[in-house]
């Protein structure tokens, strides 16, 4: 690990001697996000009435956004979207290509990096060092990924936003808040947890 005093969590992490060039450690770190994010996203729940599956890729986000930091976690989104379009399997079943990255689930992709980037900031800046702080900004971003991905959805599918039987919040919101306060739940723990075990070892190597 690096000498520099320890950010976000990754920062914890120990790498080996070629990593300690800042260049070569954030397109690890960002590559390693991206394809975490890809990784959840197989895990999938197809919904018939909606074209917006359950996925595991928010609790990715939502732990990309906090281990990582601003710059990096928004950065692994974007790779991550970037990524899927030109080919790779990485969206929801295995899903890629350029009609599957600006299709119906686009605003979601939008909303990753915006939602990991601002959950990066506030890690940046030590919020994510207890739990309370931390579930409060797994909350903002989810809040953050569904606005961006219902907006788009209405535009893509010509529903209203939040009118009438069909709209795009009871197809790209309403079905997934159960889903999302678990994985917001686990999230918030992921960072708070790895700083109280840098924190216990700390004091008993300096004991």
């Amino acid at each position: 690990m690096s000498n520099a005093v320890p950010v976000v969590l990754a920062d914890l992490v120990p790498t080996p001697r070629i990593l300690d060039n800042r260049w070569v450690r954030d397109i690890t770190l960002v590559t390693g996000g991206a394809l975490f994010t890809a990784l959840a996203a197989q895990f999938v729940i197809h919904l018939g009435f909606t074209p917006v599956p359950i996925t595991g890729q928010t609790f990715a986000v939502l732990t990309v956004g906090s281990v990582l930091g601003s710059r990096r976690a928004a950065a692994s989104q974007a790779v991550y979207w970037l990524l899927g379009m030109i080919g790779l399997p990485f969206y929801a079943s295995g899903g890629h290509g350029w009609t599957k990255a600006t299709g119906s689930t686009f605003g979601y992709f939008i909303g990753f990096i915006v939602a990991a980037g601002l959950i990066g900031y506030i890690a940046d800046r030590r919020g994510d060092r207890n739990y309370v702080n931390s579930f409060a900004a797994m909350t903002l971003g989810t809040v953050v990924i569904y606005i961006f991905g219902a907006l788009w959805l209405a535009h893509s599918i010509n529903v209203p936003l939040a009118t009438g039987d069909a709209n795009a919040i009871s197809y790209g919101v309403s079905p997934f808040l159960v889903g999302d306060l678990l994985k917001m739940i686990l999230a918030a723990a992921v960072a708070p947890l790895g700083w109280a075990a840098f924190n216990s070892k700390q004091s008993h190597d300096n004991g």
